[in-house]
């Protein structure tokens, strides 16, 4: 018989963590890493996505300040990128993201919000005006230019979160709208289908490119924002047309029974020339690529469109994954992008968002497993893949809320 964990012991498992992850000093005791996604303005494995647990923790009373502000005072130390690399994972968008959060409960941070959201909406533009260039001359789409990690859907994601009427949301809206819009095309791809590898660059694998579902790099990201807009009542034309499109064609990818349908992470052009998926390249059930992701963008989809069967379909497809010991063993990381964390969160905020009592009742089993797979060894503290990923999923559970401003905008799951 498997031992459940109720929400207390979710909470005190999450307390724990954060205490690990008190002192930078102490998670880094050779200093703050450089490069990569350690740097600091990293929110994948960075100083600021620490900041990001403390801050949640804080917010809701279960936290302190003084905490909260050491790990973003080090998320802010330097100089902050809002240069080409510059997204909701790293630079000004990604410290922005996190000091609004802060901001949210404390004045002591708006001067510093309002130059990062400057520098913010800077960066958008550019992105912005690079991406209608490139629909003009009817290219296909780099992945970078709309996907959750490094592009424009997690740019949006950003802006509706802290700004949803402003002019510079509108115009990422209507940008994620027009990306959805057929590009001549012989071939009658979608107009997101990218001329590279599932990797973001050209490969010898996949020499006509691939076409994405998933959050972090795929079309599922915008289905979420682009929703999460419709349900919010902004006043951009074209947003439901563009959610219908997107949902026609994870529709006609759609995979098993009504009872527990499943989407692919990708697919190659010789699948969409042979118009099939063999069921061993079913994704794991993972935020990134795998059914915690793309279930959440059809509930919020079928939510946007007032369509029931929808919504049904969706929350199917986590509750058979939840109840599927075999699905669940293919996620034996911890993490929120890979891993355990992800799945429970997903599942906690799909389950949320409707009062779903059946979902709800599978959460404290995969609870007890997280605990258990965090007890196994010792992990890297980071957000993405970590600790305070881990930390913060299982504080949501034990709390029973993730107040607005919602931290799990940053995976496009509110």
């Amino acid at each position: 018989m498997t031992t459940t964990a109720p929400a207390s012991t979710a909470l005190s498992a999450a307390g724990q963590l954060a205490h690990t992850l008190t002192d930078p000093h102490t998670v880094w005791p050779g200093g703050r890493p450089e490069g990569g996604r350690a740097w600091p303005q990293s929110l994948a494995g960075g100083a600021s996505g620490i900041a990001l647990l403390h801050i949640e923790r804080a917010r809701t009373g279960h936290g302190d300040w003084d905490t909260a502000h050491t790990w973003l005072a080090t998320a802010l130390h330097g100089d902050i990128s809002a240069a080409a690399n510059a997204n909701l994972y790293f630079g000004a968008p990604a410290l922005a993201f996190v000091t609004h959060r802060a901001a949210d409960a404390s004045s002591r941070y708006v001067r510093v919000l309002e130059r990062l959201d400057t520098a913010t909406i800077t960066v958008t533009r550019k992105r912005l005006d690079t991406a209608h260039q490139r629909i003009t001359g009817a290219e296909r789409p780099p992945m970078e230019e709309f996907d959750l990690i490094q592009g424009l859907s997690g740019l949006g994601a950003y802006h509706l979160s802290r700004q949803p009427h402003h002019e510079i949301t509108r115009d990422v809206l209507a940008y994620l709208v027009r990306l959805t819009e057929p590009l001549p095309d012989p071939a009658e791809l979608p107009p997101w289908w990218m001329n590279v590898a599932p990797t973001g660059a050209p490969h010898a694998d996949y020499p006509c490119g691939h076409g994405n579902f998933g959050l972090a790099h795929g079309i599922g990201s915008t289905l979420s924002v682009l929703s999460k807009a419709l349900l919010g009542g902004l006043p951009v034309p074209g947003m439901a047309s563009a959610v219908e499109r997107i949902c026609a064609w994870t529709d006609h990818w759609r995979q098993g029974d009504e009872t527990a349908p499943w989407w692919p992470g990708y697919i190659s052009m010789q699948q969409a020339t042979d118009n099939h998926v063999h069921s061993g390249l079913r994704p794991r059930p993972s935020w990134c690529y795998g059914v915690s992701g793309t279930a959440r963008a059809q509930q919020l989809a079928g939510l946007a469109l007032g369509d029931a069967a929808r919504v049904r379909a969706a929350e199917n497809a986590i509750l058979a994954t939840l109840r599927d010991p075999r699905e669940l063993s293919k996620l034996p990381e911890i993490g929120l992008c890979h891993g355990m964390a992800g799945l429970l969160h997903a599942a906690w905020r799909m389950a949320t968002e409707t009062d779903n009592p059946e979902i709800t009742a599978e959460l404290p089993c995969l609870t007890s497993r997280l605990i258990a797979a965090l007890d196994r060894t010792n992990h890297e503290p980071e957000l993405l893949d970590g600790a305070a990923g881990a930390a913060l999923a299982l504080h949501t559970v034990g709390t029973g809320h993730a107040p607005a401003p919602h931290w799990d905008t940053f995976l496009a799951l509110a």
